[in-house]
């Protein structure tokens, strides 16, 4: 077998297959079948269409309208509860708001007064959960699972190659990751973990035959006023960037949940660390004084 690899974009991140098999022509049917799936993904939870299923449910924010959940659309919202509960509310996708406040183009701190006006558009613990009847109950109010379908999206399409026959290979969407199968020499692939603040270096690499990794940080995406430098990620309740930690890889069985357990885990701070440590997944972070902790 030969590896053979392939390199596309889709949910606004640099994407990439890499997969073992007989012929070049296989990579070609793999790619087409990834593309097809992550672009049904986007048309339905993108924020940035405007006639995705989505962004349809948050523009009747706040309306009598409902709207009947299909059973994947469902599952990703019973994630997305879940989450929330083991986190006590930090992870929540009625958050995504806090980004008018928070953004790449911020040039100063906004006012506590207008990070209140936005906190109040916030709590998944408003929505009903109504799987044939739902809807948000606040205008202005929104949903984004951008912290969660790009994961899940890596574990249904390894999911899929697995089922048309592929069982050595890796596919990496915007650096949330998993794994099928070991190397046909039995060798692992190994996963190299960039540092928060020097993207080229590495400050771990991870030795994988399946599962997923994800990671959460101020890797690329961060704000920075007056010098000082801010996480991308919000405490939902606070409406304050995270601080404590400045970045978390996570790997588990599943790359939805290692993406969870990241986020959650910045979220948590200072005590994101001994939160993690205390579920006993493996994990490897770097607090903001540059520090590595593993698990």
């Amino acid at each position: 077998m030969e590896l053979f690899s392939a390199k596309f974009k889709a949910m606004g991140s640099p994407c990439a297959l890499f997969l073992y098999a007989e012929t070049a022509s296989a990579i070609s049917v793999a790619e087409n079948k990834v593309i097809e799936m992550l672009d049904g993904w986007e048309m339905k939870y993108s924020r940035y269409q405007s006639d995705s299923a989505l962004s349809q449910i948050n523009q009747q924010a706040g309306t009598s309208a409902r709207f009947r959940l299909d059973d994947e659309f469902w599952q990703l919202v019973q994630y997305a509860n879940t989450a929330y509960e083991i986190s006590d509310g930090l992870f929540d996708i009625t958050s995504g708001v806090l980004r008018e406040v928070w953004h790449r183009n911020t040039q100063e701190i906004p006012s506590q007064q207008t990070i209140e006006a936005c906190l109040k558009r916030i709590g998944w613990d408003k929505v009903a959960m109504q799987k044939k009847n739902f809807h948000l109950p606040l205008p202005g109010m929104q949903i984004d699972l951008g912290g969660i379908v790009k994961e899940f999206a890596a574990d249904a399409i390894a999911n899929q190659l697995l089922n048309m026959g592929y069982t050595s290979g890796l596919i990496d969407l915007g650096g949330d990751i998993t794994v099928l199968g070991a190397k046909p020499s039995g060798e692992p692939w190994n996963i190299a973990i960039s540092h928060p603040q020097a993207p080229e270096s590495a400050i771990a690499t991870i030795p994988m035959i399946s599962g997923g990794l994800a990671s959460s940080g101020d890797y690329q995406r961060f704000i920075e006023i007056d010098g000082e430098r801010y996480c991308h990620i919000v405490n939902p309740k606070t409406g304050w960037p995270t601080k404590g930690l400045a970045g978390v890889s996570v790997f588990t069985e599943q790359c939805v949940v290692a993406g969870t357990l990241s986020t959650i885990a910045m979220l948590k701070g200072a005590e994101g660390l001994s939160w993690l440590r205390q579920l006993g997944c493996q994990f490897v972070a770097i607090d903001e004084s540059m520090k590595v902790h593993t698990s």
